[in-house]
């Protein structure tokens, strides 16, 4: 039976064979599966449209019934040539054979008239592609390079039934409903504005700071509770700083440019903004001496990095150029990493639980020993023992993980924290990393138990992922219904005349005093209506106000996220309580709310 990467790659093909059909001049660029679905990258003058994919499709299902096999021919690099050319496809099948390494195979799949270079693999015959849909059409730069043509992408999916595919697109209609960059613009969280500020550049509005504050302090409780010290650090460093770290050249692709500054003797430096907080704590840790007795010593910051990500790539909130980054850097000897390494793994699991994250992996990604020295620093002993430890630590944790080759940080092995909403919708959230090499290259120690100095192990590690990704993928988890304590506008008033208004000042007052978001609702409309508006606005709560609740200072209470609090009228200062202790509790909303 055929994988469902084979059939979404399968898929992909005849897409291309439809297109070729439908418009014979086009060039193909490439036209891999992916996780969901599938793409491919087509030049041509014509710019499709919403119609056109009709026509792709309709084109695509004839050809699925054609039954067209899927065979495969290997050629030598000459011989690859002379096929791309024969076909027309120069323009970019030429320089994508040019990538292709010296030593792999060269294979053509053919389908029909079709013939594509490609590694596979694929279905047998195009009938085993049961359940076929185009989704979308995009812009995409050839390579992912902005200085490079910009070609037209089309998306599309394929399941193995009918069934299957009906059920994702069920999903994918609610999970559209759920763009956090539909709801965050409704609820006025955040905005962004490529003109003035510059694109990926977003700017947190009053609710969406107070969202921002809301994540700080449960990082703050939680991670004082652990045993973390806090620090600050500046938003820029000299390059000197990114040589000894290693990040130049490695990142140098998603760093700023530099900044030229003159020093005091006029002598120009090269400076850039911060893409990682990790190299500006080792200097924190190597302003003062450091005891075995000292360690673990745990350095958190909720830092802002600056990532010059390609425009093309930019994406809402889950891929910016500024991110704020709930960062800390635990230090700490051998003997003492397998329980630190466990309780950053607790601290997810923690945050899991408030969330109401109920899917998750965690993604182990090793290193590729052929790589040394140029993707991963050449320390093969400690490569080996390191991803010993982790896998160790993993295995009789109990937590569930998947282990990835060629992926891990240059200077060690990382996990990246795999979530999935109640949508089914996947995020890469968050990232947890070892770190043997670059201690050693900042010269950090500390005295052992026989007073030699031994270079400390540093596990690099943000639970809360960054503000920016965080809060998108909470936006799309909850759809907006966030749990009270997370809620930028925790309580609406409601009066019913204005003959409530003076009662509802007080009751604000009394609100603000125990640290609630309240706002009155200041407009003439009706009870209704300005309940409709608060729905509308995702308000959680709501205080109706009428002459009876002033006359004994009690509150008619509608919760649209708790059932056990709507609809109830109880004393203000009963009602303040209940807010408060719910709040406290990080309850979280019903299932059907």
């Amino acid at each position: 039976m055929a994988t469902l990467h084979e059939i979404r790659h399968s898929a992909s093909h005849v897409m291309a064979t439809a297109v070729l059909r439908l418009w014979p001049q086009t060039q193909l660029d490439i036209g891999p599966a992916t996780e969901t679905g599938f793409y491919y990258d087509f030049d041509l003058e014509h710019k499709f449209t919403p119609e056109d994919l009709v026509k792709i499709e309709a084109e695509m299902k004839k050809i699925i019934a054609e039954d067209q096999k899927f065979t495969v021919e290997e050629v030598s690099r000459q011989e690859a040539k002379k096929i791309i050319e024969s076909r027309g496809q120069a323009v970019y099948k030429l320089v994508r054979l040019a990538d292709i390494e010296g030593d792999e195979k060269i294979t053509f799949w053919h389908n029909g008239e079709f013939a594509d270079l490609c590694a596979g693999p694929h279905v047998k015959s195009t009938r085993e592609i049961k359940a076929i849909k185009l989704l979308s059409i995009a812009g995409a730069y050839h390579k992912g390079d902005e200085k490079n043509k910009q070609l037209q992408r089309i998306y599309g999916t394929a399941f193995a039934s009918q069934k299957e595919l009906d059920e994702y697109l069920k999903q994918m209609e609610e999970a559209k409903k759920r763009d956090h960059r539909k709801i965050g613009k409704e609820m006025g969280i955040f905005t962004f504005n490529s003109e003035l500020v510059g694109p990926g550049l977003a700017l947190w509005m009053p609710k969406g700071a107070a969202m921002c504050e809301e994540l700080e302090k449960l990082a703050r409780e939680t991670e004082f509770a652990a045993g973390y010290v806090r620090v600050k650090t500046p938003h820029l460093a000299k390059e000197k700083m990114y040589t000894t770290s290693g990040h130049l050249p490695y990142y140098a692709d998603s760093m700023f440019p530099p900044l030229i500054l003159k020093d005091e003797h006029g002598n120009e430096e090269k400076y850039y903004l911060k893409a990682m907080n990790c190299p500006h704590h080792h200097c924190i840790y190597s302003a003062e001496p450091h005891s075995y007795q000292d360690l673990p010593l745990r350095l958190a910051e909720y830092g802002e990095c600056y990532r010059y990500e390609q425009s093309g790539e930019l994406f809402g909130l889950m891929r910016v150029r500024c991110l704020s980054m709930n960062d800390a850097h635990i230090y700490c000897t051998p003997e003492q990493f397998a329980s630190e390494f466990r309780a950053v793994n607790d601290m997810y699991l923690k945050y899991f639980e408030i969330f109401g994250i109920k899917k998750y992996v965690m993604r182990f990604s090793t290193h590729d020993p052929a790589k040394l020295g140029q993707k991963f620093v050449n320390e093969p002993e400690l490569w080996k023992k390191t991803e010993d430890m982790v896998r160790k630590v993993l295995i009789d944790s109990g937590i569930k993980y998947v282990e990835v080759p060629n992926e891990a940080a240059f200077y060690g092995p990382k996990i990246d924290v795999q979530v999935w909403s109640v949508i089914g919708k996947e995020f890469t959230l968050a990232t947890n990393q070892v770190d043997f090499a670059v201690p050693k290259r900042f010269g950090l120690t500390y005295h052992d138990h026989n007073n030699q100095d031994q270079t400390p192990i540093c596990i690099h590690r943000a639970p809360l992922g960054t503000h920016e990704r965080t809060i998108g993928f909470l936006i799309e988890h909850f759809g907006g219904n966030f749990p009270l304590w997370l809620s930028p506008e925790q309580v609406r008033l409601i009066t019913i005349t204005d003959a409530q208004n003076a009662y509802a000042e007080e009751v604000l007052r009394e609100l603000k005093a125990r640290g609630i978001r309240a706002t009155i609702d200041p407009s003439s409309d009706k009870l209704g209506g300005k309940i409709r508006k608060a729905e509308t606005q995702k308000v959680p709560m709501m205080w109706v106000l009428g002459g009876k609740e002033a006359e004994a200072r009690k509150v008619a209470v509608r919760c649209r996220i708790h059932k056990d609090l709507d609809q109830k009228t109880i004393g203000l200062t009963e009602g303040i309580e209940q807010v408060a202790s719910t709040i406290a509790s990080k309850r979280l909303p019903d299932e059907n709310a």
